[in-house]
């Protein structure tokens, strides 16, 4: 059979082409994403940077290490802690000891990420004066970089300063401003790490005790650098990312090849009735159809494997200028991603014609005398089978989820993931639902005068499985654009009307930089007439559940009393008002969380304290974190100031108002246009800035952000562009299967363009049918994910990406029309009575 199958081969060319390509392609796609993954777990070896010259580095303790029953859990904490004053001063009996001071600076026409340091830290990176000199006075600064000069005047967040000289690093340090140390103690009372000039060995006899403090030499001076695991959280960012991409890009291939070589193997009815006339067993059958399957397989596995190598470059050069990566990643040279690809792809093509071959066995001898290409059962019982069992699989584990765990149904690995099992559970059970829905919306056209109408209907009813096959890479682009994009649109707002609800305030002031307000800024900002003033921190707490898990939960810290006037927190049990300095508000997710109880907590500096619920809140998006008061968040910086006017508290009453007016001189009726004036002059000094409640609505849940958004571009776009080719593909290999329909058609009196008219039509019938399958699919992701979001108390609509799905649905018409129309043209060049006795 090996020798019919190299013939046929040879004389099927079209049918066989389309196999190749979409195998090609998929293979190619899964060596580029194994390429891509397996260059994402390591790293390249990272040197000190700011520290690089630098005897010893003493950093004070930096992590919360807890004891559980499985071994020490280990967390980074929220506010490192000082390296004592006692410690410091026995290092300085051992010689010269420089504190380091980090802060963020913003400065007119300078770089994004400038950091202050004390000059005298300068020399251990070490940073060598280009032009100018060394900082004298408070208002004197020395910057690396070339966006100033020595003379020049900077406008920046800390005050006017003026530039003395320039620097440059030996290392690849990030840029910097340079004050002197006095004026940088002033600006970063608080140093976490420090230089000793001194022998690291008489540094650790001093420092050993000392729970936390670390004393770093060598290499390991990198961890005193900002952001030391940067690569290491990079990676783990491109691992999610590309473990991601690969898991799709595996789905849509694997999908689209099995559908492909399935539907090659269903056009050959009656070839494989006319062997079995001549006397062909169903095993031969079978076998020349797998040996067909296994040439194709190896030769476009192959192709793929090379396709991969050139493609999977490209791949990272597009991540790294996206900011996906960062600039040191590249493609390493691996070998398991080309076998993976290979074998993948070629036990994909053998099990896509498994079922088909089996089927094409028991094609019978009277199938050669079909004429018409009428799909009396489209669908077998393996695939009523699977279908179902997908389908009550996706219905069951959505119901188990929405039960026990709304809220796993908002994390990205789920809503990535699940729309899987139900596109395929449709794609399945397409053959099922592509006749009525497809005399259901060709009804209107087959009711206009002529016959085009209802030829276009009767065609595409009747040939379920050419239909059903067409329909499937429209099916799969449209509905995992609408799932992906659609779960990401749906939590986007979900997550501004729990912002836009929660928020009282009239006003919510933020600071410029990283380093929050100053007391002079809050104190201004507090005097402001008409003003209802909320300040608050971040902070974070760690709490340990059943005795092994170290959960870390976001905090903020604010007094209670301001907090109630301008916070309308989601409330499930207690109230605002109940917060102190030994209570907590908790959330739902909390194992403990009634009121009243007591858990015990780390907080954010590593202090161990046990505080009373004093309100729990609804889980909502997984945002709502907890609160403390301030004596709770020791070393938070207040980044954060909500404003409502006096007379709109919600919890105050005219008493309540009128106290409050004799006591701060304020009056009741404040207006908003002079309250909102007062705030602008009050931080005008440090740079703040003055939101209203629908502009910090907006600022606080943007749009998704550009990593993310570039992240979900580069899953949906392999998948979509695969998808798009697929279905070109296949509709080149539906048509020349139409050849001797079209010969017909002209036989009984069509003129050519009648003829071409009726294929383009039929192409854009079949890709609204795939589209609506395809946004049914979505909408069922989404009900439930909006299932989960009313579970979890946030009311919010299901957000359809209409006008990505419309131009996904309009791309695909273009293609289909196409790949149908050019392909039908060319092969009616020839005359009506040729190919009526043509079989491919």
């Amino acid at each position: 059979m090996l020798s019919v199958a190299l013939r046929t081969l040879r004389t099927r060319w079209v049918t066989f082409v389309g196999s190749f390509v979409a195998l090609s392609l998929g293979v190619a796609l899964l060596a580029v994403m194994g390429l891509a993954l397996a260059s994402s777990t390591d790293a390249p070896e990272r040197r000190p940077e700011r520290f690089a010259a630098a005897p010893v580095v003493v950093k004070g303790a930096d992590t919360l290490r807890v004891p559980t029953s499985t071994g020490d859990e280990v967390r980074e904490l929220a506010h490192p802690r000082a390296v004592p004053a006692e410690l410091v001063a026995r290092l300085r009996t051992l010689g010269t000891v420089v504190e380091d001071r980090s802060f963020a600076v913003r400065a007119r026409g300078g770089p994004g990420d400038l950091v202050g340091h004390p000059w005298s830290t300068a020399a251990f990176a070490p940073y060598e004066l280009d032009a100018g000199r060394a900082p004298r006075a408070a208002d004197e600064v020395v910057v690396s970089g070339d966006w100033a000069r020595p003379g020049e005047r900077v406008r920046t967040d800390r005050g006017a300063v003026r530039v003395v000289g320039t620097a440059t690093a030996r290392t690849a340090a990030v840029a910097s401003v340079f004050y002197t140390d006095r004026r940088a103690a002033q600006l970063s009372p608080m140093s976490v790490q420090l230089v000793v000039d001194a022998d690291a060995a008489a540094v650790r006899a001093v420092v050993r005790g000392h729970d936390g403090v670390q004393v770093l030499t060598g290499d390991a001076r990198r961890l005193a650098d900002a952001d030391p695991d940067r690569d290491s959280e990079a990676l783990t960012a491109m691992n999610a990312l590309f473990g991601t991409a690969g898991g799709v890009t595996a789905f849509v291939s694997v999908f689209v090849v099995a559908s492909t070589f399935a539907f090659a193997v269903a056009q050959r009815r009656r070839e494989f009735g006319l062997l079995r006339t001549a006397g062909a067993t169903p095993g031969q059958i079978r076998r020349m159809v797998t040996a067909e399957a296994l040439v194709v397989g190896v030769l476009a596995s192959a192709a793929g494997c090379v396709l991969g190598a050139y493609g999977a470059p490209r791949l990272a050069e597009w991540v790294v200028d996206g900011g996906l990566a960062p600039d040191w990643f590249t493609i390493g040279a691996y070998t398991w991603p080309y076998h993976m690809a290979f074998w993948t792809g070629l036990f994909v093509a053998l099990c896509g014609v498994v079922a088909a071959s089996w089927r094409a066995g028991r094609t019978g001898p009277a199938q050669a005398l079909r004429e018409a290409s009428v799909d009396t059962r489209a669908m077998t019982a393996g695939r009523w089978v699977c279908g179902v069992a997908l389908l009550l699989t996706a219905a069951v584990t959505l119901g188990v989820a929405l039960v026990a765990d709304p809220g796993d149904l908002l994390h990205r690995k789920t809503y990535v993931s699940r729309p899987m099992l139900l596109i395929t559970a449709v794609a399945l059970l397409a053959p099922v639902l592509v006749r009525p829905l497809t005399r259901l919306i060709a009804w209107l056209p087959a009711q206009l005068p002529g016959a085009g109408g209802m030829l276009v209907r009767e065609i595409a009813a009747t040939g379920v499985r050419r239909t059903a096959a067409v329909a499937a890479p429209v099916l799969v682009t449209v509905a995992l654009a609408g799932s992906l994009l659609g779960a990401t649109a749906t939590l986007n707002e979900a997550a501004a009307t729990e912002t836009r609800e929660r928020t009282a305030a009239d006003f919510v002031v933020v600071p410029a930089g990283d380093a929050g307000f100053d007391a002079a800024t809050l104190r201004k900002l507090r005097d402001v007439p008409g003003a209802e003033v909320s300040a608050t921190s971040s902070s974070a707490v760690h709490v340990l559940e059943d005795g092994v898990a170290l959960v870390k939960s976001e905090a903020r810290a604010a007094d209670p009393g301001p907090l109630a006037a301008t916070t309308r927190l989601p409330l499930a049990a207690g109230k605002v008002t109940g917060l102190d300095d030994d209570s907590i508000i908790v959330n739902e997710e909390w194992q403990r969380h009634t009121v009243g109880q007591r858990v015990d907590v780390w907080l954010g500096d590593g202090t161990k304290k046990s505080l009373r619920i004093a309100a729990v809140m609804t889980t909502g998006t997984g945002d709502n974190g907890v609160y403390v008061t301030p004596r709770n968040a020791p070393g938070a910086v207040v980044d954060r100031v909500d404003v409502a006017l006096a007379d709109r508290s919600h919890e105050a009453d005219e008493t309540n108002r009128a106290d409050r007016a004799s006591r701060t001189g304020r009056a009741a009726g404040a207006d908003a246009a002079a309250v909102a004036s007062g705030l602008r002059e009050a931080v005008r000094a440090s740079g703040g800035q003055v939101l209203t409640k629908d502009e910090w609505v907006r600022a606080s849940h943007p749009e998704t952000n550009r990593p993310t958004r570039l992240g979900l571009l580069l899953v949906l776009g392999i998948a979509l562009l695969y998808t798009g080719i697929a279905l070109a593909n296949t509709m080149v290999m539906a048509t020349s299967d139409q050849v001797r329909d079209l010969a017909v058609l002209r036989l009984a009196g069509a003129t050519r363009w009648q003829v071409l008219r009726c294929v383009g039509a039929q192409a854009l019938l079949v890709v609204t049918v795939g589209g609506v399958l395809g946004l049914l699919a979505a909408g069922l992701n989404l009900t439930g994910m909006w299932g989960a979001l009313r579970l979890l108390s946030v009311r919010t609509t299901i957000e359809i990406p209409w006008t990505t799905l419309g131009a996904t649905v309009g791309a695909c018409a273009v293609l289909a029309l196409v790949s149908s129309v050019a392909p039908a043209a060319l092969a009616l060049r020839r005359r009506a009575v040729e190919l009526a006795g043509v079989r491919e």
